[in-house]
């Protein structure tokens, strides 16, 4: 048996072997919360301090041994486990609840079930998959939607073609990455993966936190295509198409990099990022005295060091190099000024603002 008998923890492999669970199976129960698996590893969190890759996904983690006995100790294991996480498509959802295919997708589309996955068959066409047991329980908690003539508001919705399916999956799985992960960085970058790119330019104008965010993606989905126009269909579902949605995320993108900035900065090139205590306060300047090769003159602003030699006498040399301060000022911002607020950058977004442009897809510069 594959187990660490220093840490008492197992594979994910022989996880889902010991659970009787196929490999989608326990991938879906670790991002429902339904199987704990173990912290980082130090050596990811030390990989993400040097502002290397993503962390590894939840299901990749490995599982403590008393999680395995917690759920093979449950009265209806494994049939129980396994019924949770089974995923089912609409014509087999559509018989657990005794209504016609065309009732359910109408009841789908609607945005009254929430898919959990979706493929593309060989024809190019998304097949929606859906948690068996939340079929059965939406059944039973709206009896009055499965039999006789949907309620007009529905009939409405459907008549102006509105389709929530890819929707909701989007809010289900940024919710399932989310779950995933406590480390702020990677909690910004699941949320930045539902936008386009110009749309995270627009929030996030550091290109040193673009490039991080980019580092911390999360993977895709299992089964997402990776090429051809099976992969164009696959990426249009993975991005938030709505305006309202579009501009959820924003502000959701916006609130979770404060929160990235407050714990560390994104990491600059050859450099580690200050852990979130080094943040708090703002670490002052140093002054580099540079010798003149006739006169040393102290200007406005230059602190000359103590024990340094008067003007006309000996001088140090220059550093061959003067190296940027990690937490000094950046140039052309005067003191105590703030960056904006996240209702000044939104209020810039948005269209039709007078005085500044602040279309969409217009660059600014918030400071």
């Amino acid at each position: 048996m594959t187990v660490d008998e220093t840490t008492r923890t197992v594979t994910p492999a022989r996880a889902a072997e010991e659970l009787e669970l196929r490999r989608e199976e326990y991938r879906l129960a670790v991002r429902m919360g339904l199987i704990r698996t173990a912290s980082p590893a130090d050596r990811d969190e030390a990989v993400r301090d040097r502002g290397g890759g993503r962390e590894r996904a939840p299901e990749r983690r490995p599982v403590e041994r008393a999680e395995l006995d917690r759920l093979k100790a449950a009265p209806d294991f494994p049939g129980g486990l396994r019924e949770r996480v089974r995923a089912v498509g609409a014509g087999e959802a559509a018989g657990l609840l005794s209504i016609t295919p065309d009732r359910f997708a109408r009841l789908a589309r609607t945005g009254h079930l929430s898919p959990v996955r979706f493929y593309l068959n060989r024809y190019r066409s998304v097949i929606w998959l859906y948690v068996a047991a939340e079929v059965t329980a939406f059944g039973e908690e709206h009896p009055a939607l499965l039999g006789g003539r949907l309620p007009a508001e529905v009939r409405e919705r459907e008549a102006d073609g509105e389709d929530l399916r890819a929707r909701n999956w989007r809010s289900r799985h940024l919710a399932l990455l989310l779950r995933g992960t406590d480390d702020p960085w990677a909690r910004a970058a699941a949320v930045a993966s539902l936008l386009d790119p110009v749309q995270v330019a627009e929030v996030v104008d550091d290109p040193y936190e673009r490039s991080h965010l980019d580092r911390l993606r999360p993977a895709p989905p299992p089964g997402f295509p990776l090429s051809g126009a099976a992969h164009e269909v696959a990426a249009r579902l993975v991005r938030a198409d709505d305006p309202d949605e579009i501009l959820w995320h924003r502000v959701s993108l916006a609130l979770a990099l404060d929160e990235a900035r407050d714990a560390r900065q994104a990491p600059r090139p050859g450099e580690r990022p200050r852990p979130a205590a080094a943040t708090t306060t703002e670490r002052e300047p140093v002054a580099v005295a540079v010798s003149r090769p006739a006169e040393v003159v102290a200007g406005p602003g230059v602190v000359r060091p103590s024990g340094a030699a008067p003007a006309g006498g000996p001088v140090e040399r220059p550093p061959a190099r003067a190296r940027a301060v990690r937490g000094a000022r950046p140039p052309g911002r005067a003191p105590g000024a703030r960056r904006p607020g996240l209702l000044d950058r939104l209020r810039r977004s948005l269209p039709g603002r007078a005085g500044g442009g602040g279309g969409w897809g217009e660059r600014r510069d918030w400071g």
